[in-house]
């Protein structure tokens, strides 16, 4: 079964995580000093928010696979379509180590596709081998 996904970019992550938290009603499973996690059963949700002194707002949507199976069949999807893709394999971002697909819709939607593997002590981004090369920049942003 698949899990909708919407990270959104915040100014101040402690209000937001007190805003998000009352209207949820669950704390996160994740928190740290620039991110926090819930994953929500009732609706079927990832919503993650991370702190950013840049945009603000949503950043962009997705669908979370359990499988790797269900990833594939979603890159199919978007392949049939005539989609053009970005794959991250084994990438780590977001406290987490996932296999990704990018994709954007006719307005510019960025819609991540992807399964995750385990969760990380740190934020990532990038597939482990190039890590030290990717420490400035930020996966999901």
């Amino acid at each position: 079964m698949k899990r909708f996904h919407v990270n959104v970019s915040v100014a101040d992550l402690a209000r937001s995580r007190q805003f998000y938290t009352g209207l949820f009603g669950e704390v996160p499973v994740v928190s740290k000093d620039d991110y926090a996690k819930w994953m929500l059963e009732d609706p079927r949700l990832n919503f993650s928010i991370t702190q950013s002194d840049r945009k603000r707002g949503i950043q962009h949507v997705g669908l979370q696979a359990d499988t790797m199976e269900e990833l594939a069949d979603i890159q199919q999807r978007l392949s049939n379509a005539g989609v053009a893709t970005v794959d991250q394999p084994d990438t780590e971002c977001c406290y987490a180590r996932s296999s990704k697909t990018w994709a954007h819709d006719p307005d510019d939607v960025a819609w991540e596709t992807f399964v995750t593997h385990e969760q990380l002590a740190n934020f990532g981004c990038g597939t482990p081998s190039d890590a030290p090369k990717q420490a400035e920049r930020r996966c999901c942003a």
